[in-house]
């Protein structure tokens, strides 16, 4: 009789249940596993074998036969050694076998019967609980799976606490959910001397989802005013934490089971690949675009990425998903990310400083940010020139709003759009808005409207930037609680838009 366990194999960040069936017929000793295995999981008998042998169970000499159906999904990871052995246990009629096919499990086995944590706990667990079956688990993954409240979730240290468990000699506990963190840092905007323009773009950014790029001389606060944008962003809704969680669950970025509320703020460097970015190489993980879902992607010194790499970060800051593509394998992660950008004004990085500036003036900007193509560019909502700071700036005392000052209004304005948008989807912010719900909401007062017209005529706004002139002007509105947008509204959207560093 073929006895079954059940388990999962990752699509992205989906979780599709296997069925693990176990075979032990008369023939010549034998322990195959069938079903497109990985070499991990092809592994897993020398794993499991070992395992149950350290607890003094000897296999049959008969032929023993796995099969992970479907047969036609490949199946990847060493999460597949614990179901194995659970398959292969209730075969042998040392586990129930109704309690078995009842659960879903998960982990890797060390030679001695230990169980070892493994990625993508938390997907693992929802589809368990789709399918209203309990999760078994090593200890380590349980406090991370146990956040799926209608999962029944049961950690356990080794294969021998397992069978303990589902014999009913020593049962387990359920495990507890992680701890819920909320930390912004300690970098506080207050620290950022003079650059007042940059802080309030980087408040409407952050209230708003816009994407922003900095563009200023060495030393001018480009990247201590990014660091800084965590400590304004408002915390992780209990969907959004969610979402975030489970990408960082398929790469293994939760510490001890706990789901942070705040939100990503991913900084890859600029000699990063374009699956590192995008995603890909051996299963197709995800990239740092997925893994900033909900959050920040700084990218400082833009212009000196691969430009294959920022040309792909076109398609996914327009659909808020990315598709990455291989031969074997087809998958989506989201990726709803605010993009923040940074760069010199040209390679010596002095360009507006007459002291200092090289002698190929003005080809030294114009070959340096011509790395970044017109389209991307156009994707910017707020373009802001940084300029350097005095020094006798720097002797000053702090001023200017503190973080929490700004995170106040910030979620204040986030809170209007969150109640705006209920119901419709994955517009969730003002950078999401588009069609008839764009000119519902961002539609200005004639003297706005005559404004905008007159800008983009005489500056040839594409149909992108005339609507993303909009979403920032609404996003301008909500931080002052205004109703409508208005004249000053696309006033101030309009000034972050036509800067100096680029075209319209």
């Amino acid at each position: 009789m073929v006895a079954r366990a059940y388990t999962v194999a990752f699509e992205g960040v989906e979780a599709r249940i296997v069925e693990v069936q176990c075979a032990v017929s008369p023939g010549m000793p034998a322990f195959s596993i069938v079903g497109l295995p990985d070499k991990a999981v092809s592994e897993a008998r020398d794993r499991v074998r070992s395992a149950l042998g350290a607890m003094g169970i000897a296999l049959p000499t008969k032929r023993i036969t796995i099969n992970l159906s479907p047969a036609d999904m490949p199946k990847e990871g060493s999460h597949f050694d614990l179901p194995i052995a659970m398959a292969l246990l209730a075969a042998l009629d040392i586990v129930p076998r109704d309690s078995v096919e009842g659960t879903v499990a998960l982990g890797e086995l060390s030679l001695d019967g230990s169980l070892v944590a493994v990625q993508g706990a938390l997907p693992a667990a929802m589809a368990a609980a789709e399918e209203d079956r309990g999760m078994v688990c090593p200890a380590a993954s349980g406090a991370e799976a146990a956040w799926v409240g209608n999962a029944q979730v049961i950690g356990a240290a080794s294969l021998q606490e397992v069978i303990h468990h589902f014999t009913g000699l020593r049962p387990l506990e359920p495990a507890e959910p992680g701890e819920v963190r909320t930390d912004t840092g300690s970098k506080d905007l207050r620290d950022v001397k003079g650059q007042e323009r940059a802080k309030r773009a980087l408040e409407i950014a952050a209230a708003g989802r816009h994407h922003v790029m900095f563009v200023g001389t060495p030393g001018s606060g480009k990247s201590m005013l990014a660091a800084r944008l965590p400590s304004i962003l408002p915390p992780l809704t209990p969907q959004e934490a969610l979402e975030t969680s489970m990408i960082h669950s398929l790469s293994g970025l939760l510490d001890e089971g706990g789901i942070s509320r705040t939100r990503p703020f991913r900084e890859p460097h600029h000699t990063a690949s374009m699956a590192a970015i995008i995603g890909g190489g051996r299963g197709a993980k995800p990239g740092e675009v997925s893994l900033a879902h909900n959050g920040v992607l700084f990218m400082d010194e833009f212009p000196e990425f691969p430009r294959t790499v920022l040309e792909t970060l076109r398609q996914p800051i327009e659909t808020g998903e990315v598709m990455v593509a291989r031969a074997n394998a087809h998958i989506k992660y989201p990726c709803q990310f605010m993009l923040v950008a940074a760069a010199n004004p040209c390679r010596c990085g002095y360009l507006p400083d007459p002291a200092r500036a090289c002698a190929r003036v003005p080809q030294c900007g114009e070959d340096y940010l011509g790395r970044i193509s017109g389209p991307l560019m156009d994707r910017f909502d707020l373009r802001v020139e940084v300029p350097p700071v005095s020094f006798r700036d720097l002797d000053l005392p702090p001023d200017g709003d503190s973080s929490a000052d700004v995170a106040a209004r910030v979620l204040a304005a986030r809170d209007i759009q969150t109640a705006r948008f209920d119901g419709l989807g994955e517009q969730r912010s003002n950078a999401d808005a588009s069609g008839a719900i764009l000119e519902e909401i961002a539609t200005p007062d004639t003297e706005g409207r005559e404004l905008l017209t007159r800008v983009a005529e005489r500056f040839g706004l594409s149909a992108r930037g005339y609507h993303r002139v909009l979403r920032v002007a609404r996003t301008i509105a909500d931080l002052e609680g205004a109703d409508q947008v208005r004249k000053p509204h696309v006033a101030e959207a309009v000034s972050f838009r036509l800067t100096s560093m680029s075209a319209a």
